[in-house]
């Protein structure tokens, strides 16, 4: 299947495909690569089949501050395929903004036309575009200019303030877009209540009455890989996105790839379970990288939510996280985990 004339990654990926979600000052460069290296362990076994950056201000990048912002763009070759995630209202920011993700190697652009952020929104930006369906269209035919052949998605609600997903999702599937990921609650409902995916099932089925070809991604409330693969069944999307699953569990999509070629093996499948001394070095590994690649650019405190993930369930952790709380530094940290690990050799 091809967009545009030109076959793109969207299209080889398997049924259902798992996507992990784009995450403000969470899944940055740092913590993409600790999820890389510890689902994928380097081979096609498993790992998330795409990759978002952070989201990022199309203004941003168009203004003298760009050299900041292009961090939150920085990824590895492990990551692939890599998608770019830009917000914004304004047309030729939006286009210049694609344009400089061509230059620097993504595999495909998405917008964010779902946070509900209001910092976001005031700028015409993010949930707010639900709103305004004609400049929606603009700015992803601005996307799709600047990006010169890459791939173009969008990442949505149901609606605003009400679900207006037979009136929204159409305006998206006519602009070409490959791929739509719909978040199963309205924009007012934030997180307060349960996604719901019946909405994602009548989606596919607005898509298929349609006869379009773009994909339809379900998210909102994913707990792991099992968990997805239902949901898929379930709605006939052809992915899901995961996001909070993956806070303190960069082990999240290991092996995926056995669980979704094996029904015997999906039917017992539970993850892998990493011991408290995996998850702590894994942690401070985590944070040391953290360090390295942003340390110049994001607040330490950044990491301290992550803290929160990865040390609990176990015998002492409450203690734990209260001195790594405290921590204002990697080597602190590794302090504290190194001495925390002697003092409970055997427990852990």
């Amino acid at each position: 299947m091809t967009i545009q004339g030109k076959e793109h990654f969207w299209h080889r990926l398997p049924q259902p495909f798992f996507a992990l979600a784009p995450m403000a000052d969470v899944t940055d460069v740092a913590f993409r690569s600790i999820i890389a290296k510890y689902s994928k362990t380097g081979e096609q076994c498993g790992g998330p089949d795409i990759f978002w950056t952070e989201f990022v201000s199309a203004d941003g990048l168009m203004s003298a501050g760009r050299e900041v912002l292009q961090n939150d763009l920085r990824y590895s070759e492990k990551e692939r395929p890599i998608v770019a995630q830009l917000f914004g209202s304004n047309p030729e920011t939006m286009e210049g903004a694609a344009r400089l993700c061509t230059e620097l190697g993504f595999d495909g652009i998405d917008i964010n036309m779902g946070c509900p952020d209001r910092s976001i929104e005031k700028q015409g930006a993010g949930a707010a575009m639900i709103k305004n369906p004609e400049q929606a269209k603009e700015i992803i035919q601005s996307a799709q200019r600047g990006g010169g052949g890459l791939p173009v998605s969008v990442k949505t609600r149901l609606g605003y303030n009400t679900d207006e997903l037979e009136e929204w999702l159409p305006v998206l599937l006519e602009t070409g877009v490959s791929a739509v990921t719909i978040h199963a609650r309205t924009r007012k409902e934030m997180s307060k209540v349960p996604a719901r995916f019946e909405r994602i099932k009548r989606a596919v089925e607005i898509r298929d009455a349609l006869n379009s070809n773009v994909l339809i991604i379900a998210n909102g409330d994913v707990t792991d890989v099992a968990d997805a693969q239902k949901k898929a069944e379930e709605t006939g999307c052809d992915g899901v996105m995961l996001g909070r699953a993956i806070f303190g569990n960069p082990w999240l999509f290991r092996n995926v790839d056995a669980f979704r070629n094996s029904p015997e093996q999906a039917k017992r499948f539970e993850g892998y379970i990493p011991s408290v001394k995996e998850k702590l070095t894994v942690m401070t590994e985590h944070t040391e990288l953290f360090e390295k690649l942003l340390g110049d650019v994001k607040n330490f405190a950044i990491m301290k939510k992550h803290y929160k993930a990865y040390v609990e369930g176990f015998d002492g952790a409450k203690e734990l996280r209260m001195r790594l709380m405290e921590a204002e530094n990697s080597k602190e940290v590794r302090g504290i985990i190194d001495g925390f690990l002697s003092n409970n050799a055997c427990k852990v």
